[in-house]
C-alpha cells in the first residue's frame, strides 16, 4: 500500500457511516479492512474496521502500540479467546499471533500509544461493572485512563429520552456507535457510525430510544 493520508486533518470532523465503505482487502488472505483515518503504507498510523474470516497471521510487532474492541465473532491470539465486547490494549513493541476460528470484526486503533505505556490490558465488557454517568440516564464502563496525557477510553450508554448538555470537546473525542440512535446538534447516527470530533468542538448528545458506544476521549489536542 502507498503512503497513504485519509481524514488525517484531525483539526476537521468527520462523520462516517461505515456500512456504506467498501471492504478492502489487505495484503494478508482472509482480512479486509474499513478505513477511518490513515497516516502512512502498509505501516501507519490508522483507525480501521477489520473483518477477519477464519485466518492465521504472522507474529507483528506493534512498535506504537494496538487497541480494539471486538464487534462480532471471536478474535484469538496465543493468549485466549476475545468474544465479542472484549475491549484489548497491546502495548508498544508487544507481538502477538492473531487468528480466528468462526471469523470477526474488530474496531482497531494502530500505533497511537505512549512509549511509556506497558502493560497489557484485556476487558470482557460483557461481565465488567457499569457506573453511573454524571447526567441522568448515562452510565459508563471505564476502559483505559492516562494519568499522564489524559486520555480516557470508555464504553457509554444512554437511556432512551436522556440528554447529555454541550461541552466543547476541548481534547477531541471519538464515538463509535454500537447499537441505537444517537443525535447532536449536526444530525442523527444509526448503529455502525464513526464519528471524530476535533478538540474545541461543541455538540451535546441524546438519544430517542437508547443507544451504546465506544468513545474515547482527551487524545486529539493541538499540536501547535
Amino acid at each position: 500500500m502507498p503512503n497513504e493520508r485519509i481524514n488525517a486533518d484531525f483539526s476537521q470532523r468527520v462523520v462516517i457511516a461505515t456500512d456504506t465503505l467498501p471492504w478492502i482487502a489487505s495484503p494478508q488472505a482472509g482480512v479486509e479492512r474499513r478505513l477511518l483515518d490513515r497516516i502512512g503504507g502498509e505501516v501507519a498510523r490508522a483507525t480501521s474496521l477489520v473483518r477477519y474470516a477464519g485466518h492465521r497471521a504472522s507474529r507483528p510487532m506493534h512498535a506504537l502500540g494496538e487497541e480494539f474492541l471486538v464487534l462480532d465473532g471471536i478474535f484469538s491470539d496465543e493468549h485466549g479467546d476475545y468474544p465479542q465486547g472484549t475491549y484489548v490494549r497491546n502495548p508498544p513493541n508487544s507481538r502477538h499471533t492473531p487468528h480466528t476460528a468462526p471469523g470477526c470484526t474488530i474496531l482497531v486503533k494502530l500505533r497511537q500509544m505512549e512509549p511509556s505505556e506497558t502493560a497489557r490490558v484485556v476487558i470482557d465488557t460483557a461481565a465488567a461493572r457499569w457506573e453511573p454517568g454524571d447526567s441522568p440516564g448515562l452510565a459508563r464502563l471505564p476502559l483505559h485512563q492516562a494519568s499522564d496525557t489524559g486520555e480516557r477510553v470508555a464504553l457509554e450508554h444512554l437511556a432512551p429520552g436522556s440528554q447529555l448538555a454541550g461541552v466543547d470537546c476541548p481534547d477531541g473525542e471519538e464515538i463509535f456507535l454500537l447499537s441505537g440512535t444517537l443525535r447532536d446538534d449536526y444530525g442523527t447516527y444509526g448503529a455502525g457510525t464513526w464519528i471524530r470530533n476535533p478538540a474545541g468542538f461543541r455538540r451535546s448528545l441524546q438519544s430517542p430510544d437508547g443507544a451504546q458506544y465506544w468513545v474515547k476521549r482527551g487524545h486529539l489536542r493541538p499540536t501547535s
